[in-house]
């Protein structure tokens, strides 16, 4: 009996788990971009307070600012500003580190969690799943570096940890599936048919 108990109250719980973290985080976010929009900015441009305002301004502001950087006056504007922030001590270590991430993760033209595939880990008898992050340095690798990729192994059920190892393309299988899919398969520990919309 106290055993169908545990089951029920695990089951619900594997159910409520995800939804209360998505709403309770959708929450944080809201709560923090409209607390940066002071109350009384919103009733003097429209008569009274909008809930919600500040995440539209935050999204009229990166596309504006996504705009002006694709022109050449804004690509000079911040290679300046980075060379601002780059040259100041404490902060100068801090961004870089963030944007190096940022700009392998988000860039369009980079090869960062593009594609989901499976490696032989952490032994030759057992595959996980992994993405591909690019291609080593050629002074990583004496031989011919092409034949090599870079590989991001997440841990599971908590994806943002994992480890970094280069593997030989021969021992890689590529998978039929999305970034996304193979993620939902990670953090559900396999229990998620990751084909599942």
């Amino acid at each position: 009996m106290m055993n169908k108990l545990k089951n029920y109250l695990f089951a619900g719980l594997l159910v409520w788990l995800p939804i209360g973290l998505t709403v309770w985080l959708i929450n944080l976010i809201i709560k923090m971009v409209d607390a940066a929009i002071p109350d009384e900015i919103t009733k003097h441009i429209f008569g009274m307070y909008i809930p919600g305002i500040g995440i539209v301004a935050t999204i009229i502001l990166l596309l504006f600012t996504g705009i002006i950087t694709k022109n050449f006056l804004g690509q000079k504007i911040l290679i300046f500003g980075n060379k601002i922030l780059l040259h100041i001590p404490i902060v100068k270590s801090i961004y870089k580190g963030i944007k190096q991430v940022s700009d392998t993760l988000l860039a369009s033209q980079g090869n960062a969690f593009r594609k989901a595939l499976l490696v032989k880990f952490p032994h030759t008898q057992s595959w996980t799943i992994a993405f591909i992050t690019g291609t080593p340095g050629k002074n990583i690798f004496s031989e011919n570096s092409s034949n090599y990729i870079n590989v991001y192994v997440p841990t599971t059920p908590n994806p943002t940890s994992g480890y970094f190892i280069i593997v030989h393309k021969e021992d890689t299988k590529e998978l039929n599936m999305t970034v996304d899919q193979a993620l939902r398969y990670v953090i559900s520990m396999g229990t998620v048919d990751p084909s599942e919309k």
